[in-house]
């Protein structure tokens, strides 16, 4: 018994060890994760809040710095060069009204934040007048390329880039000491010099569809950056601007609130569009992977989603029968995001999957039938050159060419020299050949010398041919 309560009370004692180990180890993990991100300790407010009011003021050098990093985007954008877009960022001062806006935001400073929208304002039309004359005059500004296309319609990832690359900004901006500012330009021009470059496009090329799906990049980029601003802070606990009016202060900050609640409502409701459209087309790039383009049964010929209407229209090439539509509209329902979508399948039953199984066998039977038909034929012929040249070998026994060097040796008054087969009948009934040889000699021989010459030639061929009688004419 007292084995039993001594073993009951040890492990008693180890189980609260562990959990003392255990709370420790929460404890200093807890500890450790809260100084390792915790970077208020490490904030100079002073320096921030003039860092960034003194970039705000857009004029001078910045105006022409400016010019030349919207020169380079457009000119990176056009020739689709990634890497020519990032060394305009790198170039790129467009960091400061934007975070004027932010900063004046959250610390109700009504006057920063009217200069900050003015030079905001400035710096738009000043890209936008830039872009335009780049498009509109460079030879080759008015071609399409993945760049400036990517820039046209927002998703919820240049959501994302604009609002992180705003938390780095302002969190560097933050920071004690000193950090090269190209770094801060780049996360700011990251999501807003693209967009600037390719709406000045669609002015240029009078696409307004384009154009408008930039700015609505732009705007969207530039409100998460100044939310961004306004987060990090609120967070920091920077303080508000003090009025010595109270109401004056409180009216201040009633209008600044009211201000970022409106400015809030646009980029919300378009963050929860896109938010959804990225979750139609993921869905919707998953159905066509997994239950079409898996499926070797299924010929699709083409596709298209309608997210207004919420349907999916699907052409395929060849009939699609009732249970393989059955099982695809049972199979969208699966989908999370586009589970209420119409699905409207379309076959072509003039191309259905067996006929052109068919089609294709007899074109195969077709093409072996004239494989053998040609292989037929180049037998007969090869037959055919061996009859022949049996034939020759029976019925010449010389040949042409050395029999007329021969006779030209011979005969040296011989100028022209010729040897056929002619067909005769005498009766018409039956056929006979007749060995014909043709000859001209030397003009200046006399007609006796020539009948002794035809005489000579005659008795001299019917011995090289080994033929009994030759019919000899002269030319």
């Amino acid at each position: 018994m007292m084995d039993d309560a001594n073993k009951e009370k040890e492990i008693e004692q180890n189980k609260q060890a562990v959990k003392q180990d255990a709370k420790g180890l929460w404890v200093s993990t807890k500890k450790f994760l809260v100084e390792l991100l915790d970077f208020r300790h490490d904030t100079d407010r002073e320096a921030t809040l003039e860092a960034i009011k003194n970039d705000i003021p857009f004029k001078g050098a910045t105006a022409w710095i400016l010019i030349c990093s919207i020169f380079v985007a457009s000119i990176g954008l056009n020739a689709n060069s990634t890497a020519v877009v990032i060394g305009a960022m790198l170039i790129s001062p467009l960091m400061g009204p934007i975070l004027g806006i932010g900063m004046s935001i959250a610390l109700n400073d009504i006057d920063t934040l009217k200069k900050s929208l003015i030079n905001l304002a400035t710096m738009i039309v000043l890209s936008l007048l830039t872009a335009y004359l780049f498009f509109k005059f460079f030879p080759l500004g008015s071609q399409e390329t993945s760049e400036l296309l990517g820039r046209t319609k927002p998703d919820i990832r240049d959501v994302l880039i604009a609002f992180f690359g705003g938390l780095a900004l302002i969190i560097a901006r933050t920071k004690k000491g000193t950090i090269a500012s190209v770094i801060f330009g780049v996360a700011i021009a990251t999501a807003l010099m693209p967009p600037l470059c390719t709406a000045g496009y669609g002015l240029a090329n009078g696409n307004i569809a384009y154009f408008g799906g930039a700015m609505n990049l732009f705007t969207i980029n530039t409100i998460f950056i100044a939310l961004a601003t306004f987060i990090v802070l609120k967070v920091l606990r920077f303080p508000m601007l003090k009025y010595a009016n109270s109401k004056k202060r409180k009216r201040i900050a009633q209008l600044a609130s009211l201000a970022a609640i409106i400015v809030m409502i646009y980029p919300t409701i378009t963050f929860l569009k896109v938010f959804k459209e990225s979750g139609y087309e993921n869905d919707y790039t998953n159905f066509l992977k997994t239950e079409i383009e898996s499926n070797h049964q299924l010929w699709l010929q083409s596709e298209d989603m309608d997210t207004d209407k919420k349907t999916i229209t699907l052409y395929f090439n060849g009939e699609i029968a009732e249970a393989t539509e059955t099982d695809l509209r049972n199979e969208l329902k699966g989908y999370k995001n586009i589970n209420d979508f119409e699905l409207k399948i379309n076959g072509n039953k003039n191309r259905s999957f067996d006929k052109i199984s068919e089609a294709y066998d007899r074109a195969i039977s077709d093409l072996d039938e004239k494989d053998n038909i040609i292989s037929g034929l180049q037998k007969e012929i090869e037959n055919l050159k061996a009859e022949l040249a049996s034939i020759n070998e029976t019925n010449n026994t010389f040949s042409f060419s050395v029999l007329s060097k021969d006779a030209k040796i011979q005969f040296q008054d011989l100028e022209y020299f010729g040897l056929s087969k002619m067909l005769v009948s005498s009766d018409f009934q039956k056929i006979d050949t007749l060995n014909v040889a043709s000859a001209k000699w030397n003009k200046s021989l006399n007609d006796s010398v020539v009948n002794v010459r035809n005489a000579q030639l005659k008795t001299w061929l019917k011995a090289q041919i080994k033929a009994d009688s030759i019919v000899l004419k002269n030319d």
